[in-house]
């Protein structure tokens, strides 16, 4: 008998822990997208931590802007950033109030309202690509900057909330670089994925830029 995802809140106090404690443990659990048209609900099987002023690879690295500002707030709210001048990607605050860690939510599972997320997601194949990497999973979920400060620990009907749904057994949690992160920061064996889980992004070193002449 297969039992059913726990549908119980994550408490506030999950999140205020090291970001290194919380990202592995966010694997399995359900984020709940409430939206017009029916709610969408996500498991999560990749996430990357940053840890904030320890970090280089960390928005919150040099200290607080305005685009950063959620990540210096409580812990449990959602950190939401526009990049490349066309994606959105989610992240959840970590550690208390002040300390700027966050995990970025880099793919996930679709295990209810897949239909509303196909019409976000015109391009995927197939529904295993639907949240394929941090910005579809974004574009899939209807997520942009309205949501950047949204509480997810706020019980209710709300837009984002983060349920304990069914956590990674430890031995089937892998972990290595993350994606895309340069310099210094490149080499924290800072993300976590489900072992061979067919949602799961694929693995980009970090490639400079060229400018143009």
């Amino acid at each position: 008998m297969i039992t059913p995802p726990d549908r119980t809140p994550l408490p506030r106090d999950f999140f205020d822990r090291p970001v290194l404690k919380v990202a592995p443990d966010l694997l399995g659990r359900l984020l709940i997208r409430s939206t017009p048209d029916g709610p969408i609900a996500l498991r999560l099987t990749e996430v990357e931590a940053y840890d904030g002023p320890n970090d280089p690879g960390s928005h919150a690295y040099r200290g607080r802007t305005a685009r950063n500002d959620v990540m210096f707030g409580p812990p449990g709210h959602v950190y939401v950033y526009f990049t490349y001048g066309m994606w959105h990607c989610m992240n959840l605050v970590c550690g208390p109030e002040g300390t700027a860690s966050g995990v970025l939510l880099r793919a996930g599972e679709i295990v209810e309202g897949a239909e509303l997320a196909r019409e976000r997601r015109l391009s995927a194949r197939n529904d295993k690509e639907l949240a394929k990497g941090p910005a579809r999973l974004a574009t899939a979920l209807d997520v942009d900057r309205a949501l950047d400060g949204t509480d997810a620990c706020t019980p209710g009907e709300t837009p984002l909330r983060i349920l304990a749904g069914t956590p990674v057994p430890s031995e089937q949690v892998c972990s290595g670089p993350r994606t895309g992160v340069a310099g210094d920061g490149g080499v924290h064996p800072w993300r976590f994925w489900v072992a061979d889980d067919p949602t799961v992004s694929p693995y980009r070193a970090h490639v400079p830029r060229r400018r143009s002449r």
